[in-house]
């Protein structure tokens, strides 16, 4: 948790409490960038991007606004308005075929053992607007009007990206399940 006091310091621009408030916000802005980008280093790169836009409007927040909950955001327009800037590079990304459906049973069994890395890995394979649809959608909690504004789409664009990440998904988890079943021996 971030302190007032480590604000403050932040606001007075001394580097050693910038640097710890670098520290203590790395893997909450970390794991965001890495949802939202294929690779390490760019995922470095928007990390840094929006460290340096909290560190820039610190003293734009509003006090009632807890600190993390509003670097998040912040972090998070930064993947958008970096999208915005690459939009025509990654809208020309080929697309996978439509995944065939796996038994949900094995599936469910599956994911209860499965590593976040794993998880990583497969987004991975999500064409990177409907990955970023995704993520805004079902973990940032965006309804699919708002990311439509905020990726200039239409709602049933928006919808029809997270039904694309979803069928990959399903198709890297159905390959995922069959290689465990492959694995394990049978009783």
């Amino acid at each position: 948790m971030v302190s007032d006091q480590l604000i403050a310091r932040c606001l007075r621009e001394e580097p050693k409490a910038q640097y710890e408030l670098y520290r203590l916000l790395h893997p909450l802005l970390m794991g965001i960038c890495t949802r939202y980008e294929r690779n390490r280093q760019d995922a470095v790169a928007r990390m840094n991007q929006g460290f340096l836009k909290i560190l820039t409007h610190l003293a734009d927040r509003r006090p009632e606004v807890p600190f993390e909950l509003w670097s998040r955001r912040i972090m998070i327009n930064t993947v958008i308005d970096d999208h915005r800037r690459q939009k025509q590079r990654k809208a020309h990304e080929t697309l996978e075929a439509p995944p065939e459906r796996a038994d949900l049973a094995e599936v469910n069994s599956y994911l209860g053992h499965m590593e976040v890395q794993e998880l990583e890995r497969m987004l991975e394979r999500v064409p990177a607007m409907s990955r970023q649809v995704f993520n805004l959608f079902a973990i940032d909690g965006f309804p699919h009007a708002e990311i439509a504004g905020m990726l200039g789409i239409s709602e049933g664009t928006s919808k029809w990206h997270v039904s694309n990440a979803r069928s990959i998904l399903q198709q890297a988890l159905a390959r995922a399940v069959a290689v465990d079943r492959a694995r394990t021996p049978s009783p």
